[in-house]
C-alpha cells in the first residue's frame, strides 16, 4: 500500500502487525466459530465447485484482516483449503482475528484453520507449517503477507522501529518461505506470492523502513524465481495498485483518501487467486500491480 508520500508513525497496513508488548505466537492451531466483538464483517462468497483451486492448500501470514483476509477468503471462495495464519487471537486496538476469519470461511461451505503465528520467531513459524501440513496434508501456495508499516524519514526514525520493518516484512518473508518451500516441492510445484508495495519504486519520494523492507523482499523472490524454476514453483510479488483503507489504517487515524485513489481489499483478493494457480510455466519472477494484473485476464 502507498500513500502517495511519506507519513508520520506505525501502521498495520492490513497485514499483521505485531504489538509493542511482547511477542508470543503461541498457541495450538483451533477452528473458530465466532465472531468479533469489533461488528459484522462482509460476508464471504460462497465456496465454488470445482474451482481453480480445488485441491490446493494455501498459507496466508498475516490473514486476520485487511488485504491478508481478503486473500484468505477468496482462496477459499476459489476451492483451497487455508491455514489463516497471524499473530492475533484476539481483538485488540485493531480488529479482526484467525478465528473470525477462518470462521466466515467455514460459514461459506470452505474449509480453515486458524493458526497462530508470529513470523518473526523461527520455532512459531515452524510450528504453524507443521500444524497446517498435519491438518491438509501439505501446503501448494504461500502468501507472504504479514507485515507493519513505518513511513516517518530516516532521520527521525527510531531504531526498534527500523529493526521491527526489517524483522517482519524481510525477516518475517524469508522465514515463513524457508519453511514451505520443501512442502511445495513434495507436491510437484506451486505458487508462492510476496505482498509489497508500489512505494518501492517511489524512490523520488524519499526513503523510510516500509519502503526499504519490501524492496529487500522483491529482491527476494525475484531472485528465488530462477532458484525454484525446476521445481516448479512460481515465485511472485504483489502490491495493490491503488491505495487499500484496512481495518489497521482506521485504527491508526489514517487520513482522508480520495474515493478515486481507493481500492477494495477484495482486488488483492482475486489477483492472489490468479497468481496462486499458476506454476513455473506460467506466471514467475514478476512483481505485478493488483489491478493492472486482473486489467490482463
Amino acid at each position: 500500500m502507498s500513500t502517495g508520500r511519506p507519513g508520520h508513525g506505525e501502521i498495520d497496513a492490513g497485514a499483521e502487525a505485531p504489538s509493542r508488548s511482547a511477542r508470543t505466537g503461541h498457541g495450538a492451531p483451533v477452528r473458530s466459530s465466532t465472531t468479533g466483538p469489533n461488528g459484522p464483517h462482509r460476508a464471504t462468497s460462497p465456496v465454488t465447485n470445482n474451482g481453480p483451486l480445488e485441491g490446493k492448500v494455501a498459507f496466508v501470514a498475516g490473514a486476520s484482516r485487511g488485504i491478508g483476509a481478503a486473500i484468505a477468503e477468496t482462496l477459499a471462495q476459489q476451492g483451497a483449503a487455508v491455514a489463516v495464519a497471524a499473530r492475533s487471537e484476539e481483538s485488540g486496538r485493531v480488529a479482526g482475528t484467525i478465528h473470525e476469519v477462518a470462521a466466515r470461511i467455514e460459514a461459506a461451505g470452505g474449509r480453515a484453520l486458524a493458526v497462530p503465528c508470529d513470523v518473526t520467531r523461527e520455532g512459531s513459524v515452524r510450528e504453524a507449517v507443521s500444524a497446517t501440513v498435519a491438518e491438509f496434508g501439505g501446503i501448494d501456495i504461500l502468501v507472504a503477507n504479514a507485515g507493519v508499516l513505518w513511513l516517518g524519514p530516516v532521520e527521525s526514525t527510531p531504531l526498534k522501529r527500523w529493526q521491527l520493518c526489517l524483522d517482519v516484512n524481510l525477516t518475517g518473508v524469508f522465514l515463513v518461505t524457508r519453511e514451505v518451500i520443501p512442502h511445495i516441492r513434495a507436491r510437484g510445484g506451486g505458487a508462492l506470492i510476496a505482498v509489497t508495495t508500489t512505494g518501492v519504486n517511489m524512490t523520488d519520494r524519499g526513503s523510510n523502513a516500509y519502503w526499504v523492507s519490501k524492496a529487500a523482499a522483491e529482491r527476494l523472490y525475484l531472485g528465488l524465481a530462477a532458484d525454484l524454476r525446476p521445481d516448479n514453483i512460481a515465485v511472485n510479488c504483489l502490491s495493490p495498485s491503488r491505495v487499500v483503507l484496512t481495518e489497521g489504517w482506521r485504527a491508526s487515524g489514517g487520513g482522508d483518501i480520495p474515493a478515486e485513489m481507493v481500492e477494495p481489499p477484495e482486488t488483492m483478493g482475486r489477483a492472489a487467486a490468479l497468481l496462486a494457480a499458476q506454476n513455473a510455466t506460467g506466471i514467475t519472477g514478476t512483481i505485478q500491480r493488483s489491478e493492472s494484473l486482473l486489467a490482463t485476464r
